[in-house]
């Protein structure tokens, strides 16, 4: 599976300009108290990939205005999977690579992407408990093919379902961006909330 995971900084150049859109709608949308939003990126220290360009290691973010207000908005990403420190497709990929017993898989994925077997567990927990949970999936699992909306399989029945050919670029970003909602807070606060 690891084979259709694009490499290369193209890659991440492409998921930048997805995340600038995303950040452009949100920031043309203004704070909810009607002020003007302003640029407060953060820093990223983002694992997992060696070809990630450091000019790129920053997650778009925004500031309220208005005094008084300072509200931020952080838009949803393609790179960045909320607070986690692993790059968002790396979670994907390897999760769903990891979805099965082997013990040599999981020594496997932590050599690629250098991601502990614990972190690695965890992030099974992630997909397997927590997503199911989510306001999101409750509503994107209707938008997909039933054997896709199986969350007993996540994420690995979304990665067979979204990329497909041979435009791997164009289909992890199609991908990225379906799951871009569980990337902001909003986006992950479960129905038990």
């Amino acid at each position: 599976m690891y084979h259709i995971f694009p490499r290369g900084a193209s890659f991440w150049l492409f998921l930048f300009t997805i995340d600038q859109d995303l950040a452009q709608s949100a920031q043309e949308k203004a704070c909810p108290c009607g002020g003007r939003l302003h640029r407060a990126n953060y820093p990223r220290k983002p694992r997992g990939c060696d070809h990630f360009p450091d000019d790129h290691a920053f997650r778009f973010s925004f500031c309220c205005a208005r005094e008084g207000c300072r509200k931020r908005l952080t838009p949803p990403s393609v790179r960045f999977l909320g607070r986690k420190v692993y790059l968002f497709a790396v979670v994907v990929l390897v999760s769903a690579m990891r979805q099965g017993p082997s013990p040599r898989r999981v020594r496997e994925l932590s050599q690629l992407f250098g991601a502990d077997r614990r972190t690695i567990a965890r992030w099974q927990v992630f997909w397997r408990e927590y997503v199911p949970q989510t306001p999101f999936w409750k509503s994107a699992r209707g938008r997909l093919p039933l054997s896709t909306a199986s969350a007993a399989i996540l994420p690995q029945s979304l990665l067979e379902a979204f990329v497909t050919g041979d435009d791997l670029c164009r289909q992890w970003g199609q991908l990225l961006r379906f799951l871009s909602p569980i990337t902001i807070t909003t986006g992950l606060r479960s129905a038990f909330s």
